[in-house]
């Protein structure tokens, strides 16, 4: 008789494509771009001149809307919608669960006579109000306190979501409690996102821009995950309910062969990406990189940047495409960071930059040297950077990004920039007088004479580094692949808007208005920051021992948990003026979100290891039994025979195997029993340094039983069905 796990391996292994072939003709990309999206050409279709020039103002400039024109636009949305199918619409926001969150209704109105008729007005766009008494708060309210507001983002457009059955009008919005207070991603966002700009539009200024474009933060957040068939994840209800496997032993064969990274793409795996890239494409998300990664059935996707507001949404959305389309392929998206032990994890690499209009200000240019502004602007990214590394380290902070931090998979939890050659060099030289030259790109020759010479970069790239300069933009790899990258996004605009501040505030006393004693003056800071803040540099191995022996000598933290940079920012009063000072968040909001992600990470762990406990005690344990009884029964048969002394020598390493396995049940269950005294961050170092070691010993021993009980009896999937098997 075949276990259910052989059942589903031979249905895998007979079964068809699930999706029709692409017809003749291709997919018309640019024609299809943005097409279910309130766009800006799609504005500029529908809504009258002035009441267009005035969003485009909000959207390009920040300058607040006019909310008198609201009726008008939300009739041109309506009728938009309605002709793409829609029935409903829906404020979308993004509340601390680090998820996304709807409100559905309808556009229909009853009219009196028995009838009805689709309305929308204005009112209706800019504000929704869902019940805020369930999302969590961290104090900010009580939970009979329920009211919450949606508020229209302008600055990211509405959508079409479509569904077999239906279409949905999507505005995305911020979400607000009764008091104002922040209860979302967003909203602290778009707060940053005004700091910002103010303090850049200075620097600008003194740089002779009269009338400055209105400056903004850019980001691209490259998704890694996992595709596995659904079959055999619905087996597993640790990666039903964890996202993770709390069991598994290794399989004979890993990532060792380095044989998936840019790998041939399998066919499966390929219809679905082209799924989910058409669906991306009509939702605008620029999305232009697909490919293998490193581990088996591990993948990326990467799109080119935009606004980071706007990029946060689209993130999301990304996510949310990914485990919707792979369902009706047969598989199941695994965004955890770390699905599988002993492999690579996935992150979430951020890639971050500053624009005014068409101007990059992180492009160093061909001669940086002698690029002043350039200078002023990525010095301000060192000095932010170190000054506030823990408070950047925090934002990658929460249980499943532990398992990955510090393997040689992802950065470690030390913070520390990667410049490159050319611009150490230059910096170098700034810290010493004055830069007079910088290294130069050149051609590279491949020494065959059919391939043509390729340009050089002038400098290398660090796949080591947390936060490496990749040209015109800065990479920050240690984001989790499960996680909302707004939180990163508003702790790097504060510190830079800090640092931006700062900078302009010692160069306008050095000049005294005087523009002649502009580049004395620049030098005269960067030297300044060079001398204080050059020990967040470095360019070599960050997964060295040596770097972490020199990381302590130069005083930089290393955070190796999420549990110690929470108690390190928790209540960090320095950190809440920050935030005060540039009216991102209240203190109030700033220690709330701190509660917040300091119990999620208790719950996040208790949910484990009680499934642990539940998986272990009432599945493997049994299959361990019926293995025993097996082995000793035929001890038994053998004896019956006539043989003497069977061989028990398995028997007796499996029984103490499964006496093993029962005490390390019952320590988990009295970890998790523990009614300990204190505050969120007590409970949270019981979890860290009782509950999580518990859990990894139960692992242990139960994947070492799991090489000694025969498939036909052991419950879960293995790990080389779920990885090899597409």
């Amino acid at each position: 008789m075949k276990s259910t796990r052989h059942q589903m391996i031979c249905e895998i292994a007979s079964s068809k494509a699930l999706s029709e072939p692409r017809k003749s003709g291709g997919y018309d990309i640019e024609a299809n771009f943005g097409a279910n999206t309130f766009s800006e050409n799609e504005m500029r279709k529908r809504l009258p001149k002035n009441v267009h020039k005035a969003v485009l103002k909000t959207i390009r400039n920040g300058e607040r809307l006019d909310s008198g024109i609201a009726d008008v636009v939300a009739q041109a949305i309506k009728n938009w919608a309605l002709e793409k199918g829609a029935t409903h619409y829906a404020h979308v926001f993004y509340p601390l669960t680090g998820l996304t969150a709807e409100k559905h209704d309808s556009f229909l109105m009853p009219d009196g006579h028995g009838g009805a008729v689709a309305e929308f007005s204005g009112k209706q766009l800019i504000q929704g109000e869902p019940d805020a008494s369930s999302f969590p708060s961290g104090g900010l309210r009580a939970t009979f306190e329920a009211r919450g507001y949606t508020a229209w983002d302008v600055t990211s457009p509405a959508y079409i979501l479509e569904n077999p059955n239906g279409n949905t009008l999507c505005i995305p919005t911020a979400f607000c409690s009764w008091t104002g207070d922040a209860l979302d991603k967003k909203t602290p966002l778009l707060r940053s996102m005004q700091a910002l700009n103010k303090q850049a539009q200075r620097v600008l200024k003194l740089f002779g821009h009269r009338n400055p474009e209105y400056v903004f933060a850019t980001a691209g957040a490259e998704q890694e995950y996992f595709l596995i068939d659904r079959r055999l994840f619905c087996l597993r209800p640790d990666l039903l309910i964890a996202g993770r496997t709390l069991f598994g032993a290794k399989s004979a064969k890993g990532q060792e062969f380095e044989d998936q990274y840019f790998g041939a793409i399998h066919e499966r795996v390929l219809a679905f990406m082209f799924d989910v890239e058409e669906q991306l494409y009509k939702l605008g998300v620029p999305v232009k990189t697909r490919h293998n990664e490193v581990a088996p059935s591990q993948y990326e996707l990467a799109p080119v940047y935009e606004t980071a507001n706007v990029a946060a949404d689209h993130q999301h959305l990304v996510m949310l495409t990914l485990k919707n389309t792979a369902q009706r392929y047969g598989l199941s998206c695994l965004l955890h960071e770390k699905p599988f032990a002993g492999i690579n994890g996935s992150g979430k690499h951020l890639n971050w930059s500053l624009a005014s209009g068409s101007m990059n200000l992180l492009e160093p240019g061909d001669n940086p040297h002698d690029n002043a502004q350039f200078l002023v602007f990525c010095g301000a990214v060192i000095r932010a950077v170190h000054k506030f590394a823990p408070l950047l380290r925090s934002t990658v902070a929460h249980a499943g990004n532990d398992h990955r931090l510090g393997a040689n998979e992802a950065p470690p939890a030390i913070i520390s920039i990667y410049l490159g050659e050319m611009l150490s060099e230059v910096f170098s030289q700034v810290e010493k007088g004055a830069a007079k030259g910088s290294r130069q790109a050149g051609t590279l020759e491949v020494g065959v004479d059919t391939l043509p010479p390729l340009p050089k970069d002038a400098g290398d790239r660090n796949r080591t580094s947390p936060f490496a300069f990749t040209g015109n933009k800065f990479e920050f790899r240690a984001v989790g692949s499960n996680q909302s990258i707004a939180g990163p996004l508003v702790v790097l605009n504060t510190i830079m808007a800090e640092s931006l501040d700062y900078i302009t505030t010692k160069i306008e006393a050095k000049t005294g208005g005087n523009s002649a004693k502009l580049n004395e003056a620049v030098q005269s800071v960067l030297q300044e920051i060079m001398k204080e803040h050059k020990t967040i540099i470095f360019n070599g191995d960050n997964y060295s021992p040596e770097w972490h022996a020199e990381a302590r000598k130069r005083g930089l933290p290393n955070f190796s948990n999420s549990v110690d940079i929470f108690r390190h920012v928790t209540g960090n009063e320095e950190y809440a003026a920050l935030f005060e000072k540039y009216r991102v968040l209240t203190a109030r909001e700033f220690h709330s979100r701190n509660e917040i992600y300091i119990e999620r990470y208790c719950k996040e762990i208790n949910t484990e290891a009680h499934l642990a406990h539940q998986i272990a005690l009432g599945m493997l344990l049994p299959a361990a039994h019926r293995r025993q009884g097996e082995l000793a029964r035929t001890a038994q048969s053998l004896k019956a025979v006539g043989i003497k002394n069977p061989d028990v020598s398995f028997l007796k390493s499996l029984t103490g195997d499964v006496s093993k396995l029962e005490k390390a049940i019952r320590d988990l269950d009295k970890a998790m029993s523990h009614q300990g005294k204190g505050g969120p961050l007590d409970h949270a170092k019981h979890y860290r340094d009782e509950v999580v070691p518990a859990m990894l010993e139960l692992r242990k021993i139960a994947d070492q039983i799991e090489r000694s009980v025969p498939d036909d009896l052991w419950p879960l999937p293995s790990y080389l069905e779920m990885l090899f098997i597409r």
